[in-house]
């Protein structure tokens, strides 16, 4: 496969590798709601962040929402958004390498884009998620050529990008989702009596059926409403559905034996109404050779309403930012984005309970989003913005702020966040375990890298960290046994030995010392490991 070529690329491609495992230390006063929510809002640099959580979230995470600072050559009061595509690449390549580990086997990413790196972008995407994952390239609108946009001569971008990718397509399953559309005026009859049998049935036309439902000419009707009549129109046409039709003729050559004969049989009796009864389909209508369709058929339950819908396709061109200013009660001009967007992708790919994260976090919306989805959720923002907006914003949605997708999802408040800065690395420049390195730090780093599976945060802070694949593995670390011996308790001896929770296999002992003649080693099958000398970086 071809692959993107830059400045620095290979040093570029050692930077995640290279990350320290740094710590996460909490901030309860920045923390709102309940204590032990799941949910974490992290201040502090992307690539650190990231690598911080892969010991705790690896292959954990659902879904990703990321949205990257789109190098427009602008400069932002917020953000630095005038690097080098050099640069860029090399902010981002890292990044997404990391944001894969930590996705899912049935996990999906999003990312949020504009024409000026999309290319770049894919390239790089291609390469680290492999091109036969891509899912697809959504085209957002989010604006129209109004206002400054439509001075200049030449051609006005209204347009951004989410490049999908999953991280094994073989077992990505999406949800079938629908969207909005306006009225198909394709759908012009009205059948006046739905109850009578079908033999029986009369039309009309739908604006006659309209007309006089509403006791008025359509002069007065256009008179009184003017622009308002169409969405009073719509509201009739969604009311009576089940009498609104359109005819269509089918495709012959494309429908079974049976409708072929039912087909027949009303071209030869053209003012006669013909039924197909289906078992496991509804029924079919036929007229004068044609399909009886009815407008029923169209609509869909989206945010609760019923309107008319189509199955979601790549053009996304209903989620206008309108009154995006407002949403969260925080300002974050030209780089937020409206909720309703990512609500659209989490619907797509998750359910409640599944793992979110952003770790472009911005001004916070999607874990405002996630967060009344009823998602978990992680977020990542670095510098002031993690405290000036994330947090404000987010501890608005705990106490239950009524903008953006409030309404349609029913949200009224609760559940809360821990607010974390990045701490020292566990491991100073000399491989040395750093000073103030708890037991489940530790713990959690080792079991990532001699699994690569991730240890839970609630995981049992005992010397025994558990087995893999059949060898059981132990820490002796800080005093976990509570003292009993040599330099307490950190260095294996018989004594020690004894202490240590039983396991028939193999086992994996970390500790600062072995005191045990190497034939009991061999016998009880054990492999010891000298710390931090022979701790594994990732």
């Amino acid at each position: 496969m071809p692959m993107l070529s830059w400045y620095n690329r290979d040093i570029d491609l050692t930077r995640s590798s290279l990350a320290p495992y740094r710590l996460l230390e909490p901030i309860q006063s920045l923390s709102r709601g309940e204590e032990d929510s799941p949910n974490m809002l992290i201040e502090g640099d992307n690539l650190d962040a990231l690598k911080a959580l892969l010991p705790y979230y690896s292959g954990q995470v659902k879904c990703i929402y990321a949205d990257p600072p789109f190098n427009t050559g602008q400069a932002f009061d917020d953000y630095d958004d005038n690097l080098e595509h050099s640069i860029w690449l090399s902010i981002l390549y890292p990044s997404l390498e990391l944001q894969r580990e930590l996705l899912s086997e049935d996990g999906t990413i999003f990312i949020h884009i504009d024409d000026n790196e999309l290319g770049y972008l894919i390239a790089i995407a291609d390469e680290i998620f492999q091109r036969k994952n891509r899912i697809a390239i959504v085209t957002f609108k989010q604006g129209a050529a109004t206002g400054h946009k439509s001075i200049n001569p030449g051609l006005v971008s209204t347009t951004n990008f989410i490049v999908v990718y999953a991280k094994n397509k073989s077992k990505w399953k999406p949800n079938r989702l629908f969207t909005g559309r306006a009225r198909d005026k394709r759908y012009n009859r009205f059948l006046l009596n739905p109850d009578a049998p079908h033999q029986e049935w009369k039309f009309a036309t739908l604006s006659s059926a309209f007309v006089k439902y509403m006791d008025k000419s359509l002069k007065e009707l256009k008179s009184e409403y003017g622009d308002q009549l169409e969405d009073i129109l719509n509201t009739f046409v969604i009311d009576h559905s089940r009498q609104v039709i359109r005819l269509a003729r089918p495709d012959y050559n494309a429908v079974g034996e049976d409708a072929k004969k039912y087909i027949d049989a009303s071209l030869a009796s053209p003012k006669d109404i013909f039924k197909l009864e289906r078992a496991n389909h509804s029924d079919m209508y036929f007229l004068a050779g044609e399909r009886i369709i009815f407008y029923s058929g169209k609509l869909k339950e989206i945010d609760g309403e019923l309107v008319a819908g189509e199955p979601l396709t790549t053009l996304w061109d209903d989620l206008l930012s309108n009154n995006l200013h407002k949403e969260g009660h925080v300002s974050l001009p030209k780089s937020k984005k409206p909720e309703g967007l990512v609500k659209r992708c989490l619907e797509l790919v998750t359910h409640p309970q599944d793992l979110v994260l952003d770790c472009f976090l911005g001004s916070g919306t999607t874990a405002a989003v996630a967060h009344k989805m009823n998602r978990r959720w992680i977020g990542i923002e670095r510098g002031e913005h993690a405290r000036s907006k994330c947090q404000v914003r987010l501890a608005k949605v705990v106490e239950g702020e009524d903008s953006g997708i409030s309404k349609s999802v029913g949200w009224k408040g609760g559940g809360g966040f821990q607010f974390f800065k990045l701490g020292n690395s566990i491991f100073d420049d000399e491989g040395r375990i750093q000073k103030g390195v708890r037991f489940k730090d530790l713990a959690a780093h080792i079991w990532f890298a001699e699994t690569g599976a991730p240890r839970s945060t609630r995981a049992k802070t005992e010397a025994f960290l558990g087995v893999h694949n059949e060898i059981g593995y132990y820490l002796l670390f800080n005093g976990i046994l509570g003292d009993l011996s040599k330099s307490g308790g950190n260095v294996l001896t018989k004594r020690i030995l004894k202490c240590l929770p039983k396991f028939n296999g193999p086992k994996v002992i970390y500790g600062e010392a072995n005191d045990l003649p190497e034939e009991l080693m061999s016998e009880l099958d054990i492999t010891f490991k000298q710390t931090p000398y022979d701790i594994k970086a990732r």
